[in-house]
């Protein structure tokens, strides 16, 4: 198996051939032969009996042909690519030269990773802004605290109030006929929660246990049952249980139940503090998409369409695996949502086109910047990610080639030398 000719027959597009000699194919026809011939019928013979010369009489010399190819195009593609020196992107398309007594010559079409160019990535300049934490901000995070050590006390008296959780009894009706999926029966619904239509929550707050009484509300225009939609309703209700939900008193009490502090005011300051650290990372996430947005902006490079197809997959495998994760799976996620895999790799390739071009602005900087990483990085590197996976590092190191991870990390330190130079405005 060996290269024969590699030659550039478009932009970012190489042809190769490559040969298998005739031994190693031969090789092939007689293992493809030994798997179909317990399949194939010849008069005279037992099932499984004939010789490979007379199937090849009745159905023609190439009848093993394509599973032969099968069998050998693999090694000898990766040899003949291996010897082109070519870095290869996306899928090769392969073609059938030639079958003779000298064996078999293939040939692969191939994209390859353009060579981009890239200036000026040093001192770009960016908005960075980061919020202020409000009182309103501040409070609203403690109610949440407080709501979540909430506790319940039923109501046997009384009337209802909008936070109360409720327990109701509901029948709806459009111009005096009940609707389908518009009934329900002791359902918990907490008023003020905005999980019912608008309007409904309120009209039940107000009301006594056992109490019969309607709520009049009309569907938004934009709701999901077409046939409801705009529609004026008449829910009859009926309340069966209250529960009123009292949040905890907002004293030093509080304080130590919720926290590892001993006051309100030292809780007060540790909950501003962290929501002061969330806004500055949220200013450090938007500042980094604009020097990545910038980036790219600066780029030139003539992308194969392949490098596009290829990362598009990978964003459906990575989407199919965060699916499986929570026990679904791309079937059954199309079931529910009604899309499609091609309006999924729809979805996903703007993203799939603004990862393929960063990767190669950034690559391209961390070979201008002549960016090294050490062997002992790149073990440091494979361990850490060992650990994140909770995976034996020998495990790790058969599963992510040694160059790859090294890669990997010129690219990170490309990304944080730019970062380093950027200018926060």
């Amino acid at each position: 198996m060996s290269l024969i000719k590699s030659e550039k027959t478009e932009k970012n597009v190489y042809t190769i051939e490559f040969s298998v000699d005739k031994e190693t194919f031969d090789k092939a026809v007689n293992n493809a032969y030994r798997k179909q011939v317990g399949k194939i019928n010849v008069p005279g013979f037992r099932k499984g009996k004939a010789p490979r010369s007379v199937i090849e009489k009745m159905y023609g010399k190439g009848f093993f042909y394509e599973d032969a190819i099968n069998e050998v195009l693999p090694d000898a593609f990766d040899a003949a690519l291996a010897e082109s020196k070519l870095k290869m992107v996306g899928q090769p398309e392969f073609d059938v030269v030639s079958i003779d007594e000298n064996g078999v010559v293939l040939s692969a079409k191939l994209a390859v990773k353009p060579t981009a160019k890239i200036d000026g990535y040093f001192g770009i300049e960016a908005e960075k802004k980061v919020e202020e934490v409000t009182d309103e901000e501040l409070e609203n995070e403690i109610k949440m605290v407080r709501e979540r050590n909430s506790r319940e006390i039923e109501v046997t008296d009384g009337v209802s109030e909008m936070g109360d959780v409720c327990t109701i009894d509901y029948e709806g009706f459009v111009d005096g006929v009940a609707f389908e999926g518009g009934k329900g029966e002791d359902y918990p619904l907490k008023l003020g929660s905005g999980n019912f239509i608008p309007g409904f929550e309120e009209q039940v707050a107000g009301h006594k246990l056992e109490e019969e009484f309607d709520v009049n509300v009309t569907f938004p225009e934009e709701y999901h049952a077409k046939e409801l939609a705009g529609k004026a309703a008449v829910f009859k209700t009926v309340i069966h249980k209250i529960k009123h939900i009292e949040l905890p008193a907002l004293d030093d009490d509080f304080a130590k139940d919720v926290s590892e502090f001993d006051t309100l005011d030292e809780y007060r300051a540790d909950v501003k503090a962290k929501i002061a650290k969330r806004h500055e990372d949220e200013a450090d996430r938007k500042f980094e998409d604009a020097i990545l947005d910038a980036l790219i902006e600066k780029l030139e490079a003539d992308i194969p369409e392949q490098m596009y197809v290829a990362e598009t997959e990978n964003f459906v495998r990575d989407y199919d695996n965060r699916l499986r994760m929570q026990g679904l799976d791309l079937k059954t996620y199309f079931q529910y949502t009604g899309m499609t895999l091609e309006s999924l790799r729809e979805q996903l390739r703007p993203q799939a086109e603004k990862q393929v071009k960063l990767r190669l602005a950034l690559e391209t900087i961390a070979k201008k910047e002549k960016i090294k990483v050490s062997k002992a990085d790149v073990e440091e590197e494979i361990k850490r990610i060992a650990e994140a996976y909770q995976m034996e590092v020998d495990k790790v190191r058969e599963m992510v080639p040694a160059d790859s991870v090294a890669e990997d990390m010129k690219v990170k330190k490309a990304m944080e030398l730019v970062k380093e130079n950027a200018i926060a405005k």
